[in-house]
């Protein structure tokens, strides 16, 4: 007895010690009902054909049960030899034809209502790159891109130390949220640079592939202010799991205000590409880009990943070629994973950056690239 109790008491403590992990997670087995009138209704009929399902499953099962059970052979019941029942075909043909109309009727209805994206108040184009999202609110002026917060990108890094654990928001959280009006109906255009990404928010239930060369359409209208995060929901790369997607919903009064200081500090940024920058400023700022940028495929520390992304610390045919430096970050590189960030970077974010590598990790050229250089590189 002992010899089995023994036996039994390590798979025991392992369902013990699971349990006792799931016990402290934040279960979510369920949809969300979520914070628009689309995404209402989806939760609604969820729940209404998991009802129906569950139904059907204890009326079938349960008719399976006591049949087994009431008609077992050690019963002495002797089986049925009919081979078949108009009325029982009938029954069991013309319910679930029922069924699957009630369900139908609902369904079309939300579907149809979730791809009439006109009379929109805002339209909203969204495209998707490895990895990060651009936006660019049409007829506003207003564009920028949106990447993993350096917070979550340094705890990712390779051999960080950082317990990803005790983070709020570890992976989902990012350096530009999108911003947008409660109580307005809005239209998402999407698209894509390179791979198909896919733009998905539980709480407004809109999730679509955004594919290269072809745009897609969806909407929302968000009834609640609040911050609402998403992520990319197609498998698209190396670092898939980092692009997540925050919108933060709020007044119409807030959002006209944010409307008009992002447009003040687009119109200060194409300033700023006019004027002479002092090493300092551009290495402060090259480093910034450097992390939202460049560090997901060449690491933080510039060491790169040997056999996927070439090390820029010490890289002699980089620190070796400046114009191909700088050609190589505006147009890309043929045949590799190495991206243009042309379209993606102002002058003065490409000229800090590349300053930047250049002077970073014991690179030390002393090279001080201005905006002016870029300007004319393109």
């Amino acid at each position: 007895m002992s010899r089995v109790r023994k036996t039994l008491q390590i798979p025991l403590l392992a369902i013990l010690a699971l349990w006792a992990e799931m016990a402290l997670a934040d279960w979510e087995t369920n949809l969300t009902q979520g914070v628009t009138e689309i995404s209402r209704e989806v939760y609604w009929m969820h729940m209404a054909v998991m009802g129906i399902c569950a139904v059907i499953g204890l009326v079938v099962f349960g008719v399976m049960a006591v049949s087994i059970i009431r008609h077992r052979k050690s019963r002495g019941v002797t089986p049925a030899t009919f081979h078949e029942n108009i009325v029982a075909e009938v029954i069991w043909t013309v319910i679930p034809f029922a069924i699957l109309i009630g369900m139908a009727i609902p369904a079309a209805k939300a579907l149809i209502k979730m791809e009439d994206t006109s009379d929109a108040d805002l339209t909203l184009k969204i495209t998707g790159y490895q990895w990060k999202w651009e936006y660019e609110y049409l007829d506003k002026d207003v564009r920028f891109f949106s990447n993993l917060a350096e917070t979550s990108r340094e705890a990712a890094a390779l051999d960080s130390g950082i317990d990803v654990t005790k983070m709020e928001h570890y992976l989902l959280e990012v350096d530009n949220p999108v911003v947008l009006p409660v109580g307005k109906k809005i239209r998402f255009l999407l698209t894509s640079n390179d791979v198909i990404h896919a733009w998905w928010i539980p709480e407004f239930a809109v999730k679509k592939d955004a594919i290269p060369g072809f745009i897609n359409q969806m909407w929302t209208n968000i009834d609640e202010p609040g911050t609402y995060r998403g992520q990319c929901a197609e498998l698209c790369g190396k670092d898939h799991g980092y692009m997540p997607v925050v919108v933060e919903a709020v007044s119409e009064e807030e959002f006209d205000a944010w409307i008009l200081e992002q447009q003040e500090l687009a119109k200060a940024e194409l300033e700023s590409g006019d004027r002479e920058w002092a090493l300092a400023e551009l290495m402060e700022r090259g480093e910034k880009t450097y992390q939202s940028a460049c560090a997901a495929c060449h690491q933080p520390t510039g060491t790169g990943i040997p056999g996927a992304f070439p090390a820029l610390a010490g890289n002699a045919e980089m620190l070796a070629d400046l114009d191909g430096h700088i050609d190589t970050l505006i147009n890309g590189r043929a045949g590799t994973a190495m991206q243009a960030f042309g379209s993606q970077l102002s002058d003065v974010d490409i000229a800090a950056v590349v300053t930047y590598a250049r002077n970073a990790w014991g690179n030390d050229t002393g090279d001080v690239i201005q905006p002016s250089q870029i300007k004319d590189a393109r």
